[in-house]
């Protein structure tokens, strides 16, 4: 492969471009969630007989856990390479030495708090976006969503849910880091890392700012 142009840096101080790195968990993480979210979902349906809000809700929340399950070794990898820009070669010694260290558990290292992030998340965001939608068209006298109507609600629940879980993408993401740091910097792998232990340290060192 050649050499890359340098990338457009981004507002967000990193660089705007897709590499197999991003879609190295992304794709395969989208394709099974919403493809189960959609088989949970009419099988919940045709199950109970029901169409009531909180079947979005549940399918979403257990097509999101299984989902994390699957990815989280995926995910993993990605932060790592992105934190420490290592080779392929300095990941998987990496890697090998994580799981010589403390198992193969170790690559779901991070899963908790995806947990406590993701599956609230996709409940929530199943939940609010019927909720909204099915208000936004009986304001508008539609028996069916418009494009306006479908992206308000998105846009409404997405929103709502992404700021009441994005403390979680933060620990998650800090312990993710972690995976192989104890070879590198030995002291750091005497801070805490249970999910509500490294709340407690984010907020003390940075402010309820810093879960954000």
């Amino acid at each position: 492969m050649g050499i890359l142009p340098k990338p457009p840096a981004s507002p967000w101080g990193g660089h705007t471009y897709l590499s197999p790195r991003h879609l190295l968990g992304s794709v395969p993480a989208t394709v099974i969630y919403f493809t189960t979210y959609d088989q949970l979902r009419d099988y919940l349906r045709a199950r109970t007989g029901s169409r009531g809000h909180h079947i979005p809700l549940l399918a979403g929340a257990l097509a999101r856990l299984g989902a994390v399950t699957v990815i989280s070794p995926l995910e993993l990898i990605r932060t790592k390479m992105q934190s420490r820009q290592l080779s392929y070669r300095e990941l998987g010694v990496c890697i090998q030495l994580a799981v010589a260290q403390d198992g193969w558990l170790s690559l779901w290292r991070g899963w908790g708090p995806t947990v406590l992030r993701d599956v609230p998340f996709s409940a929530l965001y199943w939940f609010n976006y019927e909720l909204v939608r099915e208000w936004l068209c009986r304001q508008a006298r539609r028996d069916e969503a418009t494009f306006m109507i479908s992206f308000t609600s998105g846009a409404i629940s997405g929103t709502v849910a992404a700021v009441l879980t994005l403390p979680f993408d933060v620990v998650k993401t800090q312990r993710q880091i972690e995976l192989g740091d104890g070879e590198v910097h030995p002291v750091a792998a005497s801070k805490p890392s249970s999910t509500w232990l490294l709340l407690r340290r984010i907020r003390a060192e940075s402010g309820t700012r810093g879960l954000f």
